[in-house]
């Protein structure tokens, strides 16, 4: 496992690294080139580790003691020209063999392009290195998370959802053009739509999974939802039996916050054996409906009961769409709070409480 051999430097050039050429050094004039690396392949790609393997002649191999590998996050064209660019990392690796794993979560992210080229050296008694030519340079990008790291997640996210309390129906804030758009457009039903980019930058549902947002959050006091919202002055209200039932399945999507203290959880509702259920059930946690943290639907007298957790907000995306004749549209009496609103959010990456020790 290369994560065993390496040690991360970063810098800006290789003069950090002391490495006498042939011309620098009479004694190793003699000496023939080390391989160049070429038909570099990466493969078992995750969201903070892969795997790399190359070609070389035969030809003074032996004399190789150590891979230097450069990676880089590749440019983003529409990136901030002002903004710090970040310091290429130049990992050393023993010459272990081949095809070797580069694993860290401090300078791999999931869902980035990188850029790998790999030289080949040899380190001489008085501790600098001879090295070969760099080889071409390839470019990858790493993995969303998997099961595994969001159960993580999900497990941090149980921690602090808190006790359960009651509520009996989904909302949904719009602005009144939306709502008529719908109408006119739509022949009245709402239409799932890609999820943005806001929360975990490893999530699997950001940028891919369509579906409908939906809150179910309610005030402590009176047990009804809220009358502010961020994302608009009109509520589409509608029965939580309705879109979450024994006909549904329900899945872990993502936990987060927004440099607050106050944290968000993401879940899934899909109706069973629905596009959007084959999408999760490849990718999220499942929850079991009627026991978890976060929200739950249990039968209780013949009639069917719902709670959310009461210390994280909870989103929930509908996957199918939804007719607006199954609720009713009004307008709220609250204010529109713009501050509150989660679109394309950032996950604060140094929040020890929804964090986990991959890449961010």
């Amino acid at each position: 496992d290369f994560s065993k051999y390496c040690s991360r430097m970063t810098i800006k050039n290789l003069s950090y690294f002391e490495i006498r050429n042939k011309s620098q050094d009479s004694g190793i004039a003699e000496m023939e080139e080390l391989p160049v690396p070429h038909n570099i392949r990466i493969s078992n790609i995750t969201c903070d580790s892969f795997k790399i393997s190359w070609e070389m002649d035969s030809k003074s191999k032996d004399r190789i003691t150590h891979y230097f590998i450069d990676l880089n996050k590749k440019e983003n064209k529409n990136s901030n020209k002002f903004k710090h660019k970040d310091v290429p990392t130049k990992l050393v690796a023993k010459a272990v063999p081949l095809p070797m794993t580069v694993r860290g979560h401090w300078f791999l992210s999931p869902r980035t392009e990188y850029t790998v080229a790999v030289q080949t050296a040899s380190k001489q008694v008085d501790g600098d290195y001879v090295v070969s030519e760099w080889s071409e340079i390839i470019e990858f990008c790493t993995a969303d998370y998997s099961k595994v790291h969001l159960t993580q997640l999900l497990e941090k996210a149980e921690v602090i959802a808190g006790r359960m309390l009651k509520f009996s129906v989904f909302y949904r804030n719009q602005h009144k053009e939306y709502f008529d758009y719908i109408r006119e457009h739509h022949g009245n039903a709402m239409q799932p739509s890609v999820k943005d980019n806001s929360g975990s930058h490893g999530s699997p549902i950001s940028g891919k999974l369509e579906g409908i947002f939906f809150s179910c959050s309610t005030e402590f006091n009176t047990g009804k939802p809220p009358q502010d919202s961020p994302y608009g002055r009109y509520r589409f209200e509608i029965a939580a039996e309705k879109l979450f039932n024994p006909n549904t399945n329900l899945y872990f999507g993502d936990f987060y916050c927004m440099y607050t203290a106050y944290h968000y959880v993401i879940l899934v509702i899909a109706p069973v054996g629905s596009p959007g259920d084959e999408f999760c059930k490849q990718r999220l946690p499942q929850l079991n409906s009627q026991d978890n943290k976060f929200l739950t639907c249990r039968e209780e007298d013949g009639m069917l009961v719902y709670h959310h957790a009461q210390d994280v907000i909870l989103e929930v995306i509908y996957t199918d769409p939804v007719d607006l004749s199954l609720g009713t549209v009004a307008e709220i009496t609250g204010h529109q709070l713009m501050s509150l609103s989660t679109a394309n959010a950032k996950k604060d990456p140094s929040c020890k409480t929804c964090n986990i020790s991959v890449g961010r």
